[in-house]
């Protein structure tokens, strides 16, 4: 089951009563971690919570949080249309261990597995939802002039004259004695600058100031990889991160694929719908 948007996603948990609304102020420091910690101990998970007034150092965000959206066996089946979580993972055994065939049975079995790849390929589009707002931000580092030419990306009507911050975002401060606010479910896309193959990985990010953060990959992790290759080549890294979307994209990314199997394929195999790539 394909959602156009994270947003699509909550209003499905709502509509099947797996959501609770949270209407008062809570803050983004502690306070939501713990209402989440309660919740997901409870029998099978609990519910996925819609903090709908979250509070940045006292203020007011301008953006609700969901969480825990993911945390029980059921809503994980839901994201993926399917009844229970084991009859993707056996769906998905099959596919990673599967043979040559033998008869013209297993041909035509495996045939019908190829043929769902194909239209899981993901595809880049024009437009999307993600340009609908962009902010700029002017830097040193980072001129826009120096930019890939993308005349889209300039359009006047499209810009925010007062761009948001990262502080901005109710990114969640979620222990005591956390070093600062993380990013915990971030998508990070990187590309191999040998090979040009594309991987998407979860890596936690932590936020330094209204324009900085930091990223955390294990040495071993493929976008660590490539971070290695860029500085051995002396080149500076592309790296493209975003947040919500498709349950399917976070799951993806952090599945155990083998190093050069596209994520964004097992994205569009698992929803029955072809990913749609913008570029950037």
């Amino acid at each position: 089951m394909a959602f156009d948007s994270f947003r699509a996603w909550v209003n499905h948990l709502d509509q099947a009563g797996e959501l609770k609304r949270i209407s008062q102020p809570v803050a983004t420091e502690l306070e939501i971690t713990e209402l989440a910690d309660r919740e997901m101990k409870l029998p099978r998970g609990g519910k996925a919570l819609l903090i709908e007034n979250p509070t940045i150092n006292g203020k007011p965000s301008p953006f609700p949080v969901a969480i825990n959206t993911l945390g029980s066996h059921k809503r994980m089946a839901m994201s993926m249309g399917a009844e229970t979580v084991e009859e993707v993972a056996q769906e998905l055994g099959s596919l990673m261990k599967a043979k040559p065939p033998t008869s013209l049975r297993e041909t035509m079995k495996l045939l019908s597995t190829a043929l769902d790849l194909r239209h899981a390929k993901p595809k880049i589009v024009k437009d999307g939802a993600c340009k609908e707002v962009i902010h700029l931000v002017d830097s040193p580092k980072l001129r826009v002039d120096s930019w890939p030419k993308a005349p889209d990306w300039r359009n006047p009507s499209t810009i925010n004259s007062q761009p948001s911050t990262l502080l901005d975002i109710p990114i969640l401060k979620c222990w005591p004695l956390d070093g600062g606010r993380f990013i915990t479910l971030p998508c990070v896309v990187t590309k191999d600058p040998d090979t040009g193959e594309r991987n998407v990985g979860m890596y936690r990010i932590q936020i330094y100031d209204d324009r900085t953060t930091g990223m955390h990959w294990q040495l071993q992790k493929v976008g660590a990889r490539h971070g290695r290759r860029y500085y051995e080549t002396g080149t500076r890294m592309p790296v493209s991160i975003f947040l919500g979307g498709d349950p399917m994209f976070p799951f993806a990314a952090t599945a155990p694929l083998p190093d050069g199997l596209d994520e964004f394929l097992l994205a569009g195999y698992l929803r029955k719908k072809s990913v749609e790539l913008v570029k950037c």
